[in-house]
């Protein structure tokens, strides 16, 4: 399990300022496609990893579904705003538009 996270880390600090992603697109890129919640579960652990920008990881339709995992109850949302992004009802505004995906801008995961 740590070699998972320690890969979905190096993938999450690959992701730039003003950039998101999902748990989902990250799991397909490191070739285990039904581990979107382990990704999550990743996330969640890496709060102690200031290195680990957890707040650009959201679920598949843009919501902001680990923010209760950040201390104080809109920090997950001011850090995303403070990178230019805008929300409503804890849902990325124009969230396609924002969308990195890691399997077409990285090169293929090798295991």
């Amino acid at each position: 399990m740590s070699q998972f996270f320690d890969q979905v880390y190096a993938v999450v600090q690959k992701i730039p300022i003003g950039r998101i992603t999902s748990y989902g697109a990250i799991a397909l890129y490191l070739g285990h496609p039904q581990s979107a919640r382990m990704v999550g579960y990743a996330m969640n652990a890496s709060h102690h990893r200031p290195d680990v920008p957890a707040h650009r990881v959201v679920n598949r339709n843009g919501m902001l579904t680990g923010k209760h995992h950040f201390h104080g109850s809109k920090l997950m949302q001011q850090l995303l705003e403070s990178e230019g992004l805008m929300l409503k009802n804890d849902q990325i505004i124009d969230f396609e538009d924002f969308f990195w995906d890691p399997n077409t801008v990285l090169p293929p995961f090798e295991i």
